[in-house]
């Protein structure tokens, strides 16, 4: 049935009405409110959004807007943890079941449920596979949320066989509107996570997955000393705040956290050769902001809110590019700038070819390292490097990453990409990297030749460039978007519609000049696109000393209500408090992300530190 505009009208305002009450924003983000009209309107949906960008809004709201509870099947109990508090300190009734409470907990929340006094209840997908066949037809369920829901694809890069088993929900609870949301998913696992769950036609949002605020940079192995040298020049930079540092194993994560200890830091260290306990403490401390950075292995991250993350440290080559990008993500949720940095060294590859060699999926994971290879030695802006492999495309650069800011000499690449392109269309696009670049340079290959490759009109067009040449301007189309590898095709090699738009001469091509030995410094420098610098450009710096005080203020407060300080307020929050200096309930509601609750709570504490330090007081 076609939703009419008073409808739309109606649900909009409502639902405006909700975001400012319980999470004081004024308006919605990108597609958030056209998600929830579908799923209230009981559509299924699969959402990819980046990290911060405001998936839980999406389910979130359609709960608090219906009657009934909406179920959220979430992957770890500290991402549960964290998600319950935020949602309680909003005040929406929320829950959690799960074993780190006790039986009489659990019934009380059933309880809770079954009584109509819980509005979302957070669930891990193994518990509730043993739950819903308790559940009557007639429960009070709104919607099902299935969170991290990558984690259900054999594409994905963190696959858990538990996940496969969700498609239940779709058996038990046809009618019930399922939405699966992740932050990384490329087309292969979208497409993965829509036919394991058994969705009925599904409607794909895909929001940008660019996070213009993150900077992103990497260095190739400077060494022990400059590493923990250039760690501590970040820390110092942003010591009110916190970051990570991921390394590939526990040893590397604890001498790192005694290096910076040892200088006086707050670090602590986290991996899965801790106790539980010793893994709890160390994750509250940095939730809580005891520490200024914690050294950690990858099983650290997932779920945590946290908004005043500042640094994102990979002290090593990361498996793979979602990981990556899942990771930098945790940098920067309030939207204000961040940073990425990445040490990269070959005695990474070798550590982690190790780890695919044991992984049972070879042939996918290693190529999905040579994508991150790739992003590593990138002679292209980085953030486009992202951006195609999610398969978004983008025509400048950031202006926003190391490369951008000390570009290489570039040169026009579009007739090279025109021949490659050319002799990818006149063969079916059936050629991996090797056989088009054999095609390309006039190959006589048995097998070339036996398919009929060498019959094409592009056959040796590109014989003036050396094996080495195409491989690296190859790459580069890649890494822009240009062309796409489809790995469940044999890594064939597939022209992107940016790459048609390339090949018809209807975009230009700017490429890295290829050299056999880098050059040690840059031969030009090339300003970014005018869209990047409009991104970049920034509001007004609020007072430091006012902020420090509201800050203090806020770790005051979270102390006291045993929560962490960014549940009471963002960096974000505080930052526009400190601008606009509001002295009364009113002006104080005003601020983006107060809602109704928190000012209650909250507004005579912030507003007395405001008085004081404009002498009003």
């Amino acid at each position: 049935m076609p939703e009419s505009t008073h409808d739309r009208d109606s649900l909009y305002r409502e639902a405006t009405a909700v975001l400012q009450r319980f999470y004081g924003h004024k308006s919605f983000r990108p597609q958030q409110f056209e998600i929830i009209s579908k799923v209230m309107r009981g559509h299924d949906c699969v959402v990819l959004m980046p990290t911060g960008g405001g998936k839980s809004i999406t389910f979130q709201l359609p709960a608090l807007l219906q009657d009934g509870c909406a179920i959220v099947v979430s992957p770890l109990i500290a991402l549960m943890k964290d998600q319950v508090t935020a949602l309680i300190a909003n005040g929406i009734p929320a829950a959690m079941l799960n074993s780190a409470q006790s039986d009489a907990e659990n019934r009380q929340v059933i309880e809770g449920l079954n009584h109509g006094h819980i509005k979302l209840l957070y669930i891990s997908p193994e518990r509730l596979l043993t739950e819903i066949d308790h559940w009557g037809d007639d429960a009070p369920v709104s919607l099902f949320a299935i969170d991290e829901a990558h984690c259900i694809s054999q594409w994905g890069h963190d696959f858990r066989p538990e996940y496969t088993q969700l498609a239940c929900i779709k058996r038990r609870y046809p009618h019930v509107p399922v939405i699966a949301l992740t932050a990384t998913a490329d087309r292969l696992t979208r497409d993965d996570i829509s036919q394991q769950l058994a969705l009925k036609n599904p409607r794909l949002f895909i929001s940008s997955f660019d996070r213009p605020n993150i900077s992103l940079r990497v260095v190739s192995n400077p060494g022990k000393s400059k590493r923990v040298a250039m760690i501590c020049s970040l820390i110092d930079k942003y010591a009110e705040d916190s970051g990570i540092v991921y390394c590939l194993s526990r040893k590397n994560a604890e001498t790192l956290c005694t290096d910076l200890t040892n200088r006086g830091y707050r670090a602590a260290v986290y991996h899965a050769g801790l106790t539980p306990v010793q893994r709890d403490k160390a994750q509250q401390a940095f939730i809580d902001g005891e520490l200024q950075v914690i050294c950690a292995t990858v099983a650290f991250g997932m779920g945590i809110d946290k908004s005043n993350i500042r640094y994102v440290v990979h002290n090593n080559l990361p498996r793979n590019i979602e990981s990556y990008y899942q990771e930098v993500g945790r940098a920067g949720r309030d939207g204000m700038p961040a940073e990425a940095l990445m040490f990269y060294s070959f005695a990474d590859i070798a550590a982690l070819q190790s780890f695919i060699d044991e992984s049972g999926r070879q042939a996918i994971n290693a190529e999905k390292l040579t994508r991150m290879k790739e992003y590593a030695e990138a002679t292209v802006c980085r953030r486009r490097v992202l951006l195609s492999y999610f398969n978004e495309e983008t025509d400048h650069d950031c202006g926003n990453c190391d490369v951008c800011l000390d570009p290489p000499e570039r040169i026009d690449g579009t007739v090279i990409a025109q021949k490659a392109l050319s002799a990818m269309a006149r063969i079916g696009e059936q050629a991996g990297i090797t056989m088009l670049i054999d095609i390309l340079r006039g190959s006589a290959r048995a097998e070339l030749i036996a398919k009929g490759f060498d019959r094409i009109k592009t056959y040796g067009a590109g014989r003036d460039m050396s094996f080495a040449q195409w491989s690296a301007y190859l790459s580069q189309l890649l890494q822009l978007g240009i062309i796409e590898i489809r790995y469940n095709e044999s890594n064939h090699l597939k022209i992107t519609p940016y790459g048609r738009k390339v090949l018809a001469g209807n975009t230009p091509v700017q490429l890295a000049k290829f050299y056999y030995h880098q050059p040690q410094t840059s031969k030009t420098r090339t300003e970014p696109h005018p869209s990047a610098t409009r991104r970049r450009t920034e509001t007004p710096t609020p007072p430091a000393e006012l902020l420090s005080e509201l800050k203090r203020v806020r770790t005051a407060i979270a102390k006291i209500q045993g929560i962490a300080p960014y549940m009471v307020f963002s960096d974000k929050t505080l930052s526009d408090m400190a601008r606009q200096q509001p002295t009364d309930q009113k002006a104080f509601l005003d601020i983006d992300g107060i809602g109704e609750k928190k000012s209650a709570l909250y507004w005579r504490h912030f507003s007395r530190a405001i008085r004081k330090y404009r002498g009003t007081d």
